[in-house]
């Protein structure tokens, strides 16, 4: 009767979300008098979760399942909640989670709530707080099933210790090729950079940066602040950067502790794609670009004057405090 989660991992490391929910399970768990096993496929040190409050890990080895497939990993995650008895899977809200969540949902004939935000508000009955609409308000949704899948808007509840005692079992799923009807033929990844996807930290750049040869202003203050680069639809459609690093509602939501617009006006679908982020800083010379009007902080100025004197004062301030 255990709580379920997956820990995702790549590259056979736990990825930040895996310790989030981690931790968000735990206090569920505690709520409920129970606790919190972790499904992992193919990741070598399964001893991290027990940090974050996970009491027995389903350790599933195959090597079917090197390269993320939503079909065979819905399926194998169905199958340890069914070995388990568990009524509650928790999920994250990452780019692969959110493929997977609706699938574990229709295999387990659960009742799925997106985008949670904070501990369940009643647990009889089951009901979670979430982001709508674009994460400009919240509403309390309530979940009757007998199992349920919930999964958790990314940087919403944070990271906490509370180690536990960890048990590992060998899962060996049943896996059909019928799990394989999508065939990978490459993966491209990127390296020596951070993801966007676990970045605290993302500079995002647009058109105001005139051109690809000057995007070197977006990565000099992305390395001193140890963040991750990103940009508008409009550059990534003119080629200037990779699709991979597009941000928005139609490219990558993020959901940061601190997002840096530089040269980015706002449009509305950037807007909705970043919104989650905590802090938002805006840099433009057009006070009236509607970024300003959802920012925290906004300077007016010229990127080309502002952006490498605040790279700069950031330098003097981490040397002062290294």
């Amino acid at each position: 009767m255990s709580i379920l989660i997956y820990a995702e991992s790549a590259e056979g490391k736990f990825k930040k979300v895996a310790f989030e929910i981690a931790s968000y399970a735990k206090k569920v768990a505690e709520s409920l008098g129970t606790t919190v096993t972790a499904l992992t496929i193919n990741n070598e040190n399964n001893s991290e979760l027990a940090k974050y409050g996970v009491d027995k890990v389903l350790k599933v080895t195959n090597d079917k399942l090197t390269q993320f497939n939503a079909k065979a990993y819905a399926d194998v995650i169905k199958q340890a909640a069914q070995q388990e008895n568990t009524k509650l899977v928790i999920l994250s809200s990452s780019t692969d989670s959110i493929y997977l969540s609706s699938l574990v949902a229709v295999n387990l004939e659960a009742g799925f709530a997106s985008n949670v935000v904070g501990l369940p508000v009643s647990t009889t009955p089951f009901q979670v707080k979430r982001n709508a609409f674009s994460n400009k308000a919240f509403n309390i949704t309530e979940i009757n099933t007998d199992v349920k899948v919930i999964g958790l808007a990314k940087n919403s509840y944070g990271i906490f210790e509370n180690t536990s005692t960890l048990t590992e079992e060998a899962f060996s799923p049943s896996i059909g090729d019928n799990d394989f009807g999508i065939k990978i033929e490459s993966v491209e990844k990127t390296s020596g950079k951070v993801s966007i996807a676990d970045a605290d930290i993302v500079v995002s750049g647009g058109r105001g940066l005139k051109g690809p040869e000057n995007w070197g202003l977006i990565e000099d203050l992305a390395a001193v602040l140890g963040a991750a680069t990103a940009c508008s639809k409009p550059v990534s459609d003119l080629g200037w950067r990779p699709h991979a690093e597009h941000v928005g509602q139609t490219g990558k939501p993020v959901a940061t502790n601190l997002y840096i617009a530089v040269g980015i006006s706002g449009a509305i679908q950037h807007i909705a794609g970043i919104n989650a982020s905590k802090v938002k800083v805006v840099i433009n010379t057009d006070p009236e670009a509607p970024f300003f009007k959802v920012a925290d902080y906004g300077i007016v100025g010229d990127a080309f004057d502002v952006v490498p004197r605040l790279i700069e004062k950031l330098k003097a301030f981490k040397a002062q405090n290294a």
